[in-house]
């Protein structure tokens, strides 16, 4: 059932992918909300039921909610912006969720969080180059990029000091959730849209919570 609903969400994606560059953001806002449930089902499927998995599952239906969000201020336009934040906000709960999942598998916690402010400051400053946008969204952007990060390195820490299948494949998910997000930022506010982008940031995205959707298997393991 886990495949079935893998390929079910690769389809929709690509459905929706198709639906909102036709500019009929009604129907995409529906496909994207679809396919988000898929990987959502996967995480439901797949949890062992631990309190690990529990908040993975959890991140994972916030993040289907922030999905329907962050198309919905194309839907509604004149207030796009506050759709916008709100769903950037509801996005950083979903990646506060999977840190609280995997921080306490942690034995390098202290080198992790140090690693993880460098590299968003670095992080930031290229990004910062490279688009236009307002303070709050800066400060946003900053926070965001900062907790995913840092969920970047504990995982990364953990398949370090703990290798194992669970660990190997949540580190891929998270970080290719976070390429997803710098190619997101980049096309919304480098000054010039990309259909290609945007389809390179859909489907990472989408690769990444399939990843740690399926990773909630090997837990234990």
């Amino acid at each position: 059932m886990q495949c079935v609903l893998c390929c079910l969400c690769i389809m929709l994606a690509g459905a929706f992918l198709y639906i909102e560059s036709r500019k009929r953001y009604v129907p995409a806002v529906v496909l994207k909300g679809l396919a988000s449930l898929c990987f959502v089902g996967i995480g439901l499927l797949c949890s062992p039921g631990t309190h690990a998995a529990k908040l993975i599952v959890c991140g994972l239906v916030v993040g289907c909610v922030a999905d329907v969000l962050l198309n919905l201020r194309m839907v509604f336009s004149e207030k796009g912006q506050l759709i916008f934040l709100v769903g950037i906000l509801v996005f950083l709960t979903g990646h506060i969720l999977y840190l609280a999942a995997v921080m306490g598998m942690s034995s390098s916690l202290a080198v992790c969080i140090a690693a993880g402010a460098v590299l968003t400051a670095l992080l930031m400053i290229w990004i910062f180059r490279r688009i236009t946008a307002k303070t709050a969204f800066k400060v946003f952007g900053v926070v965001y990029i900062g907790a995913i990060m840092l969920l970047n390195c504990v995982a990364v820490g953990n398949l370090i000091t703990s290798p194992s299948a669970f660990t190997a494949v949540f580190a891929a998910g998270a970080a290719l959730f976070l390429v997803s997000d710098i190619v997101l930022i980049l096309n919304t506010f480098g000054g010039e849209f990309r259909q290609s982008l945007r389809n390179t940031n859909i489907s990472l995205y989408y690769a990444g919570q399939i990843l740690i959707a399926f990773s909630l298997l090997l837990i234990g393991k």
